[in-house]
């Protein structure tokens, strides 16, 4: 299935945090989507692989995407390295994404930063004909470059290149993230799990209150922002929000 936006994320949990509503404002537009974890959250001190893949299918299900896979690298001790790149070339191809979203290039978790890096070098090498990859069938698979790769804003803060309005989406993103019960704060798993620093109260609230800043700056409820390194082009104005700020 050819895909129209791909978010790539380390952690079940990552892509609802950073670009749920993105995703979801896209579906709106009926894009096609898709979100690739590269790992189980294996290592997440609370709860197991096996409830975040019940959480993370939970999550796919409320941002109505079209694919949700999820590669299996060891959390913690993938590396950005051929056989990695390798692995993921081959979903970027099998996607062809038109535009991907990714972890951020530096981050509070090093998974983070490590993963932005390999999918910025998976998307570029997937465009390059003499890198031989194989389909499930065994067959070749042709080449292909998304035409953009845009980094979510994760824990650190860092000046958005753009900011994309999810104000008629923000509830539901909110629901994708909650989805995650075992790793927010929920009184579902408030006595049987210890604390952590994403399980406080004042962590969603924080995840709120950023995306609340960043639709101020455009004039809007609520945005989720980005870091590109390629220059944005467009050809029309009509896209630009149109508020008095």
């Amino acid at each position: 299935m050819k895909l129209d936006i791909l978010a790539v994320a380390v952690h079940p949990d990552d892509a609802e945090l950073g670009c749920a509503g993105t995703l979801l404002m896209e579906k709106l537009r009926n894009k096609k989507t898709g979100v690739i974890d590269l790992t189980r959250g294996e290592l997440g001190t609370r709860g197991s692989a096996a409830l975040r893949a019940k959480e993370s299918a939970a999550a796919a299900a409320i941002m109505q995407l079209d694919v949700r896979e999820n590669l299996g690298m060891a959390d913690g001790f993938f590396k950005n390295d051929e056989d990695h790149q390798r692995l993921l070339i081959k979903a970027i191809r099998t996607y062809q994404p038109e535009i991907v979203l990714a972890n951020a290039l530096d981050d509070r978790h090093p998974d983070h930063g490590r993963a932005g890096h390999l999918i910025k070098d998976a998307c570029f090498l997937s465009g390059l004909r003499k890198i031989e990859t194989l389909d499930n069938n065994g067959k070749p698979q042709a080449h292909w470059r998304p035409k953009y790769i845009f980094h979510y804003i994760q824990d650190r803060y860092y000046e958005p290149g753009f900011v994309y309005d999810i104000s008629p989406v923000f509830e539901k993103k909110l629901q994708a993230v909650k989805a995650y019960s075992s790793q927010f704060h929920s009184d579902e798993y408030a006595n049987e799990e210890p604390q952590t620093y994403i399980s406080t109260p004042g962590f969603l609230n924080s995840i709120i209150g950023r995306h609340a800043m960043f639709g101020k700056m455009i004039g809007v409820p609520y945005a989720e922002g980005f870091i590109t390194e390629k220059m944005i082009g467009i050809n029309s104005f009509d896209a630009f929000i149109q508020k008095d700020t």
